[in-house]
């Protein structure tokens, strides 16, 4: 559903531990890496510092039993980063999960969007 440039929808976030989660952004930030090769482009793409989205990969790194991300330190021509089979396996299952709660979840969210007031004015 689209309304602008703003999606709206369902955003999964999957808590995997008491201090860990998985949510969209670091669904995007793997995605970012997977198309770009690069931790920096993804998350200048995201408009996200390198030293956050470093962080994000780091622990997600740290978290599964195997990295998501692989990455290289660059020379002159800068680093690269690349998604293991693990980290594909997380993005692929994230993303089917995130399309069937929003396949499940059409009705109530066509009734919840139903309420909404007018939102012409800004507020």
């Amino acid at each position: 559903m689209e309304t602008g440039n703003k999606t709206t929808g369902v955003r999964v976030r999957i808590v995997l531990t008491p201090d860990v989660a998985l949510g969209p952004g670091k669904a995007d930030l793997l995605e970012g890496i997977a198309e770009s090769g690069s931790i920096a482009a993804a998350g200048r793409r995201m408009k996200m510092s390198y030293k956050r989205a470093w962080m994000l990969v780091e622990e997600m790194n740290r978290v599964f039993q195997e990295p998501l991300v692989l990455s290289a330190r660059g020379g002159s021509k800068g680093g690269s980063a690349q998604l293991t089979p693990t980290g594909q396996a997380v993005l692929e299952n994230y993303r089917r999960l995130q399309d069937r709660v929003a396949e499940a979840g059409q009705g109530e969210i066509g009734a919840i969007r139903a309420l909404i007031g007018d939102m012409s004015d800004g507020k």
